[in-house]
């Protein structure tokens, strides 16, 4: 649990999306998009913030009207987390985000019209240091494409992609990243894979309209797992018919999996069976629950009997085996005390919180001994 990820990750031109570098050496952005009405600011703000709590590192907005574009100028002071205007075919909503402090545009050049506007909208990117995220979903292909392909295929997607990433090296714009997304997990990994070997830009990943919680959570974890275990990714959304707090929670646990992101607790706990010795489903329903403000990394180990607790407690900061009549508490791989189940969540949250602020104490030493 406490090794380096084995992942190579490939090479990529790094951007910064406000104070966040994404590509190059930085870790795997999570980002979400908020779902509220953009006009009000109020809601928005909040659901930006609840994003924020949950660990978002970015946050899309869309933006499609110049109310929009008003009320993101009220939005955007409100906030610290860098946001992501999503704006489609008016270039004058992109240069009045651009003006309202916007930390990254969402936006594919091939469908803001002319040149000049074209034109318009980059130099004030550049003047404003704003990275251009190009995105290409499989339900919006370009007619001509639609028409010689039959169908949206991988090679669709990217001949897309490659079609506006034309038009920022005609201005000589090198400040973007690419996403090509579809709600089919193949198109999308097959996509990415092609467009990975063809450019140096960091990639935003994400598979697009990946349904419900479950069934969403599901295939994002598929397929960004395919394309995160290529090495392949800078940046992540989760997009799931779901509270926009649970895209940033899945998009964590995808990542704390593969070693790519350490924050809050990971978890390891049994499946239970007859042999347990507490109720395993419960107490693991009420630590998640209580534990959901850490942001402390820590891996708790919760086993319900000693055919393998004992094993999986070694190998966590804090471990708990089942045993009759009480249960065995490792801290550190070695055993520490015994719980009753009476009052067992009582007791594992308050030694939890004990050991995430006895970490802290720990790493706060060691960076005051690195500035002396």
């Amino acid at each position: 649990m406490k090794h380096e990820s084995p992942i190579k990750r490939r090479k990529s031109r790094q951007i910064h999306v406000g104070s966040v570098p994404v590509g190059g050496d930085a870790p795997i952005a999570v980002q979400s998009m908020t779902n509220t009405e953009t006009c009000d600011v109020d809601a928005t703000v909040a659901q930006i913030e609840a994003l924020q709590q949950a660990g978002a590192d970015i946050v899309r907005v869309s933006v499609p009207s110049m109310d929009a574009a008003e009320a993101f100028s009220k939005i955007r002071p409100r906030v610290s987390v860098p946001l992501v205007a999503d704006i489609h075919f008016d270039y004058k909503i992109a240069l009045k985000v651009a003006e309202y402090g916007v930390d990254c545009l969402r936006i594919n050049p091939g469908n803001i019209g002319r040149e000049d506007r074209v034109r318009a909208v980059i130099d004030a990117a550049k003047d404003r240091n704003i990275p251009i995220r190009i995105g290409v979903n499989a339900g919006s292909l370009e007619k001509d494409l639609q028409r010689k392909y039959g169908e949206p295929t991988p090679e669709a997607l990217v001949e897309s992609a490659m079609r506006h990433i034309d038009i920022l090296d005609r201005h000589d714009f090198q400040d973007f990243k690419v996403s090509l997304k579809a709600s089919e997990v193949f198109m999308t990994v097959a996509a990415y894979r092609q467009i990975a070997s063809q450019i140096e830009q960091p990639l935003h990943l994400g598979i697009t309209e990946a349904g419900g919680f479950r069934s969403g959570t599901v295939k994002s974890s598929i397929g960004l797992g395919m394309l995160l275990m290529d090495g392949i990714g800078d940046t992540i959304r989760v997009s799931l018919a779901a509270d926009p707090v649970q895209e940033v929670k899945v998009g964590y646990d995808i990542l704390k999996s593969l070693r790519l992101r350490a924050r809050g607790i990971n978890f390891v706990a049994c499946p239970s069976c007859s042999r347990q010795n507490f109720d395993v489903i419960q107490t693991m329903n009420d630590l998640e629950a209580r534990l959901e403000d850490v942001n402390t990394s820590m891996d708790v180990a919760i086993i319900g009997c000693i055919v393998n607790g004992p094993g999986e407690a070694k190998e966590a900061d804090l471990g708990l085996t089942g045993g009759s009549p009480r249960n065995l508490l490792y801290i550190d791989g070695k055993p520490n005390q015994k719980l009753d189940n009476e009052n067992l969540v009582d007791s594992l949250e308050r030694l939890i919180r004990e050991a995430v602020e006895l970490r802290k104490e720990r790493e706060a030493a060691v960076i005051a001994r690195t500035h002396d």
